[in-house]
């Protein structure tokens, strides 16, 4: 390699460095705040002559930093930029000491870099936020009053800037004292209270950022920033308020285009489904070749189970074969499901060519084969679906196993699951199916194997602990060991109504007929399930409440009118 062709890969090298640091990741987005990336000076570079011992030490920098030697490649870059004074080289110092870690060794590359280039603002932003990040505020407030000071005639940037910076810092309350104590002597600027106003919701102050945003809207009324943002505050305890002030501005600035979509998206949280279609098709109106909006239509008349004008607006939208079919094509085949025409809802699904629709298309896909009596031909799509992650895969196993369970193939079932658990056996969501498919099936030494594996794996999975608990309580079987199984449970999961039912029917079981029928009228509060019914009926009955157990089983069957276990309590005790 000759000398000319070094000095090119060098300067490339360096020109490489000089990238624009990256955006805190909690940084404003893009409804939110104008883009304020800042403006760098294009640096005066040092007159020296490259020698070979530079380049060499340069290169060790590089190939250190490439093998993962950030420390060494740190101190190599702050040596060499003590040499040389090159701007560029200050730049490669900041970030490897960054990369490294040490925040002691980012300050003083920082601070190196800032001496050679004092007006830079990208260091002195870059400096405010290891500053930050690392709890030296006193420090960081004067970087960022230096920022402000820097532009004056772009303070509205500047307060933004900071507000980015702010927003980052682990200490949210500190952060918000730190941005008052900065804007204190700005307060008709209207910058300055939205940041504000940002910062004191991410710190649980939800009274003073409204006053905060009123007022940057009072600045600014035309703002779309803070009109939005005042309507999110609203949205949390005072939606028809938030609506309405959405609905005023959109009313007064129909060019405010994210805005009328938060209102739009606003009216579906809300379920007001005909105003939020009349808001999708106002904006699909304005931009015909928004496939978002036109899709949004779509699904919302999905929604309002207008079947014919959202089958209308999906074809539609198919005729333009944009990047938005996939998505269609799937949602035409839950429209087909929907009239019942299941081979027009297949032929929809198995249009589905990639994306993230591709996965749930083919579930739906088997699941209609399935009912139309081709349960090989479900199975076969399952077994060729291509998978993202363990997840899917373990999903995929358990709706296979579940086809084959409701076909009456409990054996098939569980070696599905079985030859899962050879691949993924220490899958939680697929240790707990296998057990519960064996516990079905009367294997209940297997079961518990796999229920005390997945327990050891997550000692906090309280269905484990609840499913191993109530099947030695309907065996009747070790029943204090039992009994604290599902106690357990409960602690881990006190609202779940499932695992209360277990706890009322492991008392009963022990003999504690009144705590029994307690958590149980507790479980069937929360869910009307008619097992929980069944069981409360019968804990009722032995304790002689005959007349009140009738009046509980008999509420049920009305909502459960085909419920086997109730049925069959019913029957037990002659109780008709």
């Amino acid at each position: 390699m000759n000398r000319s062709l070094l000095v090119f890969v060098f300067s490339a090298l360096l020109l490489g460095c000089a990238q624009q640091p990256q955006k805190p990741a909690d940084a404003v987005s893009e409804a939110s705040a104008p883009e304020v990336a800042p403006v760098e000076p294009t640096p005066e570079l040092p007159r020296i002559e490259l020698t070979d011992e530079l380049l060499y030490e340069y290169l060790l920098i590089e190939i250190a930093a490439q093998r993962g030697y950030n420390d060494l490649a740190a101190q190599g870059a702050a040596d060499l930029t003590d040499k040389t004074g090159d701007p560029r080289l200050a730049r490669r110092a900041a970030q490897l000491a960054f990369e490294s870690g040490d925040m002691t060794k980012s300050l003083h590359a920082l601070r190196m870099w800032q001496e050679i280039e004092p007006d830079n603002q990208v260091v002195r932003r870059m400096l405010a936020s290891v500053l930050l990040r690392g709890g030296k505020y006193d420090e960081a407030k004067s970087e960022l009053a230096a920022m402000l000071a820097a532009e004056p005639d772009q303070s509205a940037r500047g307060w933004v800037q900071v507000y980015q910076l702010l927003a980052a810092s682990p200490d949210k309350a500190l952060a918000l004292r730190l941005m008052q104590a900065l804007t204190a002597a700005h307060p008709a600027v209207a910058e300055t209270h939205w940041a504000l106003a940002q910062l004191a919701r991410s710190a649980d102050q939800p009274v003073l950022a409204m006053q905060e945003i009123r007022e940057a809207r009072r600045l600014r009324p035309d703002w779309d920033a803070a009109a939005s943002f005042e309507a999110q505050l609203l949205m949390v305890n005072s939606p028809e308020a938030g609506l309405s002030l959405l609905r005023g501005y959109v009313s007064q600035h129909p060019q405010a285009i994210e805005i009328r979509l938060q209102y739009a998206r606003a009216l579906l949280d809300q379920k007001q489904y005909e105003p939020a279609r009349e808001a999708f098709r106002a904006l699909s109106r304005e931009k015909p070749d928004s496939a978002e909006f036109a899709l949004a239509v779509a699904l919302v008349s999905l929604q309002l189970n207008d079947l014919k004008a959202a089958e209308q607006e999906l074809l539609a939208l198919l005729d333009k074969d944009g990047p938005a079919s996939d998505a269609v094509q799937f949602y035409l085949g839950q429209l087909y499901e929907a009239k019942s025409d299941q081979q027009a809802a297949l032929t929809r699904y198995r249009a589905v060519a990639s994306g993230d629709y591709v996965f749930p298309a083919r579930l739906r896909a088997a699941q209609l084969l399935k009912q139309s009596g081709d349960l090989a031909g479900a199975r076969e799509v399952l077994q060729h679906t291509e998978v993202q992650d363990n997840r899917q895969r373990v999903q995929l196993l358990v709706v296979e196993a579940q086809l084959l369970r409701d076909a009456g193939r409990d054996a098939d079932a569980l070696q599905v699951l079985e030859k899962g658990l050879d691949k993924l056996p220490n899958h939680p969501d697929l240790l707990y199916e296998t057990a519960m498919q064996a516990d079905r099936m009367g294997r209940f030494a297997q079961s518990e194997k796999w229920l005390r594996q997945l327990i050891r794996i997550q000692p906090a999975h309280a269905h484990a602990y609840n499913a191993l608990g109530y099947s030695l309580l309907e065996r009747k079987e070790r029943i204090p060991e039992a009994l604290q199984l599902v106690e357990k449970a409960l602690q881990l999961a006190p609202n779940d109504p499932a695992i209360m039912d277990s706890v009322g029917w492991g008392y009963y079981r022990s003999g504690r007929l009144e705590e029994g029928i307690a958590m149980l009228r507790r479980a069937l509060a929360a869910n009307p399930d008619g097992e929980i019914a069944a069981h409360l009926g019968e804990v009722l009955w032995v304790r002689g409440d005959r007349e009140e157990a009738r009046k509980v089983w008999r509420e049920s069957l009305k909502v459960h009118p085909n419920h086997a276990q109730l049925q069959a309590v019913m029957r037990k005790f002659d109780a008709p």
